[in-house]
This record gives C-alpha cells, sequence and structure tokens, in this order.
C-alpha cells in the first residue's frame, strides 16, 4: 500500500530586503515567534545554532494535547537564496520544507513548500494535520510583519494537494 504524498505551498511578500528576511528565518529561535502558542513549540537545541547544512536542530511542541519531539536537519543551505530542513525524527513519515527568498518588486517573496507524508494517511490527514497546518501557516504569515517590523504583507495560502 502506498501512503499519499501531500504538499503544501505558501507565498508571502515582505517590503524588505532579501538579507534581513533571510537572517530572520536563520535563527531557528524565530521559529518560537511564528508558531502559534497553541502548540507550545520550543527550541531544545542551546544556543547559538550555526545553520548550516547537516545541522540538526530539537524542538519540543504539543499536538492535540499529545508531547512531541522534533528533530529537523539542514539538508540544504544557500544564503540568501534558500535552505531546506528535513525531519529527521519527528510525527511525519516525510517532511521536507523549502523555503526560498527572491527579491521581487523592492521586497522579498517569501516561499514555502512542504512535502510531507503522515501517519494513518488520508484519514488522519483530513481529520487533523490539514486544518493544522493552514492555521499554522496563516498565524505565520499574520506574525511575519510584526516581526519584522512592515506594513501588513500580501501572503497566500496554497491549497493542499496529494500526490
Amino acid at each position: 500500500m502506498t501512503t499519499r504524498e501531500f504538499s503544501l505551498q505558501t507565498t508571502c511578500w515582505l517590503p524588505i530586503s532579501r538579507t534581513d528576511v533571510f537572517a530572520f528565518f536563520s535563527d531557528a529561535f524565530q521559529l518560537e515567534s511564528i508558531t502559534p502558542d497553541w502548540l507550545k513549540f520550543k527550541v531544545l537545541t542551546p544556543r547559538p545554532i550555526a545553520m548550516q547544512k547537516g545541522t540538526h536542530i530539537d524542538y519540543r511542541l504539543r499536538l492535540h494535547g499529545l508531547p512531541v519531539f522534533w528533530t529537523t536537519e539542514i539538508t540544504d543551505w544557500m544564503p540568501p537564496v534558500s535552505f531546506q530542513d528535513s525531519q529527521a525524527r519527528g510525527p511525519y513519515s516525510l517532511w521536507i520544507h523549502t523555503h526560498t527568498f527572491e527579491e521581487i518588486d523592492g521586497g522579498t517573496l517569501v516561499r514555502d513548500q512542504v512535502r510531507y507524508r503522515v501517519f494513518g494517511g488520508a484519514l488522519v490527514h483530513s481529520l487533523f494535520v490539514k486544518r493544522d497546518l493552514r492555521r499554522i501557516f496563516r498565524f505565520r504569515h499574520e506574525q511575519l510583519p510584526k516581526l519584522l517590523g512592515v506594513e501588513p504583507a500580501d501572503c497566500r495560502l496554497g491549497d493542499i494537494d496529494i500526490n
């Protein structure tokens, strides 16, 4: 039986330089500020975290009341253009998150592309994961302009595709 793979794509244009946006995302501890409180998300890896290909970062969070420990590995690092993190340990059977930063119209277009598979397949995805991911990225899009000190941005949450 083949497990379905899902993908989520988002964009968010910010009226700020790519260098500044990349610097924000390069700080793993900023994840705490762009993750909704209901996840009780905490970076466990001590500071400073040297971001580069091969870096592992440990987190703790709560999913539907259950404690989850998650480790990601930076699998690609190309400042200030892009980076990719992949789950080394955690709640997904696959998690690959690609972040890209493109200078456009005097600002930066931030693209997120997440490819993932969930334990429990399409049923668990439709009952929990799809809604949660959309809420998480919606929150992120609300927080980014505030945290970067810029006007509200043009952020778009794409549909979740099934492959």
